[in-house]
Order: structure tokens, then C-alpha cells, then sequence
């Protein structure tokens, strides 16, 4: 998986908090949650998931996507709490099949590897409510903390693009003032005169816009911290509400 890290200060990971003094439920949970759900769970249509199964035998898409699904819907729990009973004990079914037929070949070795399979979608078929109920938490909370780190990254894309136009607004202006110097080479005394002093007012409108470009950027970047450390505090509450101390 998936999901097991912990954090540097030897914090339990999240998976480890919901489930708390639950072992085989932590065990289970810790090879079928995802740490990025929106990019391993499958897109297509759970019916169209489980005849591909039946066809292959292997139920695990139709599996991950029946959890994810139960997760996001809780006001539907008890229908999915059925519908994860439903694909585990088609999984378990397949998986039999396929260590039956590796038995019957002598691939003793391959049909073991079926056995673990077996006793988790077994174990999904009798707690299938628990593992809607973590599972419902869990994603909650990575599916946040995804849409925060994508906003957190768009600030700092932002900010960059910002930096950069700076510069080349700077690089622009610098070479206008160059080629404003080349010509004042051909003009007459009086004109020169006149074209510095225009010089000068615009060298003073520039500062003032690139002090006001440096305030919106400053401003900016500053909402962007305000927004991050309130993001953090809040993650910090939701831990402690769930004992993470």
C-alpha cells in the first residue's frame, strides 16, 4: 500500500489512529486503502468492474472501487455494507477457483499465494461495516489533504510566475531605458534636456509599480501562510479528535 508511514516524531499514521486497538482490521485495511484513491481506484463503473472479474477472476479493481465508493457515500451504508459482502464473496469464490486449479497443476507455491486473498475477502464479507466506517474517515481526510497540497502547490506556482514576470518587466524596462540612452546620443542639447527629465519621471513610475507588483506579491504570499497554518490547525484538531494525541 499504501498508507503505513508514519510521521517523523514517530506519530501513528492515520490508518493506525481509526483503527486503533484493531489488528486484523488495521491488516486488512493497511493492502486494500490507498493513499492517493483518486489515481489507484479505478474509474470504471462498479457493474462493469465486477463482470471483469468474472471474467478474470481477479476482483481486486472491483474491490477497491466498492470500498472507495461506500466511503464517499455514507448515507447509503447499509446498501454498501451488502454490496462489499457481495464482491468479497465473489472474490473469495475466484480466488478458491484459482488456488484449486494451481493445487490440481502441482504450482503449490502459486496456490499458497491465494490463501492471504482468502482470508481477507473473507474477512471484508463479516466486517464490511467497519471497513466502510474507516474507510469513509480515511479517504475523507486524504481526499482533504490532497486538494490542500494541490492549492498549496498552485500558490507556489503562482508565486514563481510572479518572480518571473518581475523579471522580465525589469529586463524590459532596463532595455527601453538603454535604447532611450542611445537616442538622446543623436538629439540636440535642449531636447536631451527634456528627454532626461521625461527619463527621470519614468524611472520614478517604474519604481513605484514595481513597489506596488512587490506589495500584491508580499500580500499574496502572506494569505497563502495564513491559509496553510489555519489548513495545519486544523489537521492538528482532527488528529486529536481522533486520539492521535
Amino acid at each position: 500500500m499504501q498508507e503505513h508511514e508514519q510521521n517523523a516524531d514517530g506519530q501513528q499514521s492515520l490508518l493506525e489512529q481509526l483503527c486503533g486497538a484493531d489488528k486484523p482490521l488495521y491488516s486488512v485495511l493497511s493492502t486494500y486503502l490507498y493513499f492517493r484513491p483518486q489515481d489507484a481506484v479505478s474509474r470504471k463503473d462498479l457493474a462493469a468492474l465486477i463482470e471483469e472479474g468474472e471474467r478474470s477472476g481477479d476482483f481486486r479493481p472491483a474491490v477497491d472501487k466498492v470500498i472507495f465508493e461506500g466511503s464517499r457515500n455514507p448515507e447509503q451504508r447499509d446498501g454498501y455494507i451488502e454490496r462489499v459482502r457481495d464482491v468479497a464473496s465473489r472474490a473469495v469464490r475466484a480466488a478458491e477457483t484459482s488456488k484449486a486449479e494451481r493445487e490440481r497443476a502441482g504450482l503449490e507455491e502459486r496456490a499458497d499465494s491465494f490463501g492471504k486473498k482468502i482470508e481477507d475477502y473473507r474477512f471484508m464479507a463479516e466486517r464490511a461495516g467497519d471497513i466502510l466506517d474507516v474507510a469513509a474517515e480515511y479517504y475523507s481526510e486524504r481526499l482533504l489533504e490532497s486538494d490542500e497540497s494541490a492549492r498549496r502547490l498552485a500558490r507556489q506556482d503562482e508565486s514563481r510566475r510572479l518572480v518571473t514576470e518581475e523579471r522580465e518587466i525589469e529586463k524590459r524596462e532596463e532595455t527601453a531605458r538603454t535604447t532611450r540612452r542611445q537616442e538622446r546620443k543623436k538629439m540636440s542639447r535642449k531636447d536631451r534636456r527634456e528627454a532626461r527629465k521625461l527619463e527621470k519621471v519614468e524611472r520614478v513610475a517604474a519604481e513605484d509599480r514595481r513597489k506596488d507588483r512587490e506589495a500584491k506579491r508580499a500580500d499574496a504570499e502572506a494569505e497563502g501562510r495564513r491559509v496553510e497554518e489555519s489548513e495545519e490547525k486544523a489537521r492538528e484538531e482532527r488528529r486529536d479528535e481522533r486520539g492521535g494525541g
